[in-house]
């Protein structure tokens, strides 16, 4: 080895030692939410007392049968891209989703507002809670990338949002990206995956199995097969919040937020490193 080989071999180690324990905190965080999550007690869980039963099973069922026919078109003809045009129908036929959803729930006697929790707590600490679990997630999601283009390579190929935005010619077309992808799309997806299918999984297969499958459920439904292992550790993260929280919005403000640094990074490459 070298002069320059050990200048860099000492110039990374305190870069590793950080991630090191970057990593373990990050664990003894997550760790630390299971922990309360599975010391809870049903009398002490201050949750909503009517749970999802069939209908909401069935409307589940279809919904998933929904996503797994459009994950398999994705799949089956690859050449078909998100582009500008097919985004704004794309967007309402999903709050079209969301909105036949919300008025099935509110039709069976459901209260909304109280079994998701949204004002279990005030926005802002909604959005400060999510922001420090979204610090403690990044090195678990980190790892994932690591683990995977170990083992698979690293794959060049981007989400096609992402790629919409990185080449996207106006400044007209990014702001309608980064409204779609930052207030939209968090709120829609964290609404059908986490509040309304986690909660159907959870009161028929359990947390464990809730937990697990709404998170591959959301990787597949993004059609990004590089990114499918960081995508479900993204997706338990966000799943757990919302379990220990009580409450969707920390989830819809982790997603946000999360949207907003990776579309941060995109934006401002320079002042990031890759």
């Amino acid at each position: 080895m070298g002069p320059d080989s050990l200048l860099t071999a000492f110039g990374a180690a305190p870069s590793f030692v950080f991630f090191l324990f970057y990593l373990g905190a990050s664990a003894c965080v997550y760790v630390a939410l299971i922990v309360q999550i599975n010391a809870r007690t049903p009398a002490s869980a201050n949750g909503p007392a009517r749970t999802f039963g069939l209908p909401e099973a069935i409307l589940a069922a279809v919904l998933i049968s929904f996503l797994l026919l459009n994950i398999n078109a994705s799949f089956a003809h690859p050449s078909v891209q998100l582009d500008a045009r097919n985004l704004l129908p794309n967007l309402l036929v999903t709050v079209l989703v969301v909105l036949v959803i919300m008025t099935f729930l509110q039709l069976r006697g459901f209260d909304l507002s109280s079994l998701g929790g949204f004002f279990k707590m005030s926005f802002i600490r909604a959005v400060a809670t999510g922001a420090v679990l979204l610090f403690f997630a990044y090195p678990l999601i980190g790892l994932t990338e690591i683990i995977t283009q170990r083992l698979f390579g690293a794959g060049s190929s981007k989400q096609n949002i992402v790629e919409l935005f990185s080449a996207s010619p106006t400044i007209m077309q990014r702001i309608m990206i980064i409204v779609f992808a930052v207030a939209i799309a968090p709120v829609v997806e964290e609404f059908l995956f986490r509040f309304f299918l986690y909660g159907v999984f959870k009161r028929y297969f359990g947390r464990f199995i809730g937990i697990v499958g709404n998170a591959m459920l959301f990787a597949a439904a993004h059609t990004h097969l590089p990114s499918f292992a960081a995508l479900f550790v993204l997706g338990s993260c966000f799943t757990l919040a919302y379990e220990w929280s009580r409450s969707i919005l920390v989830a819809m403000a982790m997603h946000s937020l999360f949207n907003a640094v990776t579309l941060t990074v995109l934006a401002f490459p320079e002042m990031v490193p890759q």
